[in-house]
């Protein structure tokens, strides 16, 4: 199985995978991250939050911080046997002082394609 977890680990925000048989599932599996904004952003996130619009530097603080819950996500799901991730939702709240959770999080199961390639015709 490859070592980057972006592929060795399907994942669906439905409970099925479209071409896949899902032939075990395992329980819930998360990923879960608590980030600071940092100073440096949090002084500058504060003062263009002051005027309308995206303030980009607390979209990338969430933004990295969502693609780190899902790593942990999909590594938590093979650690169950998976090798899918069904039904993946978000979750986040805030926790004071600065401080968001974030949580991703699904169940863990294992996939297998419905049709497998054929034998490669002889040259």
């Amino acid at each position: 199985m490859s070592t980057d977890l972006t592929t060795a680990v399907a994942t669906s925000t439905t409970f099925d995978l479209p071409g896949h048989t899902v032939e075990r599932t395992y329980g819930m599996a998360w990923g879960l991250i608590v980030r600071s904004v940092g100073i440096a952003k949090g002084i500058t996130g504060s003062v263009k939050s002051l005027r309308a619009g995206e303030v980009r530097e607390f979209t990338q603080v969430v933004d990295t911080a969502r693609h780190t819950a899902m790593e942990r996500l999909m590594a938590h799901a093979q650690e169950l046997g998976g090798n899918a991730v069904l039904g993946v939702r978000f979750d986040s709240s805030d926790l004071g002082n600065g401080l968001a959770e974030i949580v991703a999080y699904g169940t863990a199961a294992t996939v297998r394609p419905l049709w497998a390639p054929g034998p490669t015709a002889a040259r």
